[in-house]
């Protein structure tokens, strides 16, 4: 796509509608296809184990996270059954991977704008993709996590649950409420700079008050409630219901979690739209 010579109005109004990011999403999902290839394939050049360092990373940590919790602080996950270090490290894996997933977009999300400044003011390029390339990273790392875990389950297990294939549909709403956080995140980057930096400082509070390295039983009764509003914590635990103990999908539960994330999802978007013809004047 070469747009290098066209001029843009950067003070248009741009629509806001669900069909419109749909639309746009089709129309540039070759465009999204080549940039996200090209980001994942950039991170990795010029190292000495490429794209194999997308699976090193990952159980680098999940090392590390398994020997504090497990052996250090003899945590536990309360199945009651004789509970091993390795199931310990699976059920810990998956809230790993779920926060990863959500840390990645939104740490990225407040400089994707500020980064890419010509796009702004001197192309055509429709901006409203950019958080869509930041995510389609995360999916393929994540994809690479998943594979990991569930590789690691039939080897410790011996066999992996069918309900394992409900996976893409669960996530599906989680990427889609984490998209309208990130055109949010993108937007008052541009005009709020401390977002950038107190994002770090976000994704870390939010890891300890996600069921990340704790069930949600761990949590006094009356707190509960407060987890659940945590966009993080059905994703996590309806994952491990389907990946690790062999549960049907909470399917209630996935309606209305999909129409929250819908709503804000929409409530970014919407609020990207309407606030990107300010960007040229900030930039």
């Amino acid at each position: 796509m070469n747009t290098g010579n066209l001029a843009v109005n950067p003070h248009a109004e741009q629509p806001t509608s669900l069909i419109a990011l749909s639309r746009s999403f089709w129309r540039n999902r070759q465009l999204i296809l080549q940039m996200t290839r090209r980001e994942v394939v950039g991170r990795y050049k010029g190292s000495l184990f490429g794209l194999a360092w997308s699976f090193l990373n990952p159980l680098f940590m999940l090392a590390v996270y398994t020997f504090v919790f497990s052996v250090i602080f003899k945590s536990h996950w309360g199945t009651g059954d004789a509970e091993s270090k390795a199931q310990y490290a699976l059920v810990l894996f998956v809230g790993l991977i779920v926060h990863g997933l959500f840390a990645e977009v939104l740490t990225r999300a407040p400089t994707l704008v500020i980064s890419n400044v010509n796009y702004v003011k001197k192309v055509v390029f429709p901006l409203e993709i950019l958080p869509i390339i930041a995510m389609g990273t995360a999916i393929f790392h994540a994809i690479v996590s998943m594979i990991v875990l569930i590789a690691a389950f039939a080897l410790f297990n011996g066999f992996v649950y069918l309900t394992a294939l409900f996976l893409p549909i669960i996530l599906f709403p989680f990427i889609v409420l984490t998209m309208g956080v990130a055109w949010l995140f993108a937007s008052l980057g541009v005009f709020l700079r401390d977002v950038s930096q107190s994002i770090g400082m976000m994704m870390t509070i939010l890891f300890f008050i996600s069921p990340v390295i704790y069930p949600v039983t761990a949590v006094p009764e009356k707190l509960r409630p407060w987890l659940q509003v945590n966009p993080l914590t059905f994703a996590i635990e309806q994952t491990r219901d389907i990946v690790i103990w062999g549960k049907f999908p909470d399917w209630s539960g996935f309606g209305l979690y999909s129409s929250i994330a819908i709503c804000v999802a929409w409530g970014g978007f919407s609020w990207f739209q309407k606030t990107r013809k300010g960007f040229a004047d900030v930039l």
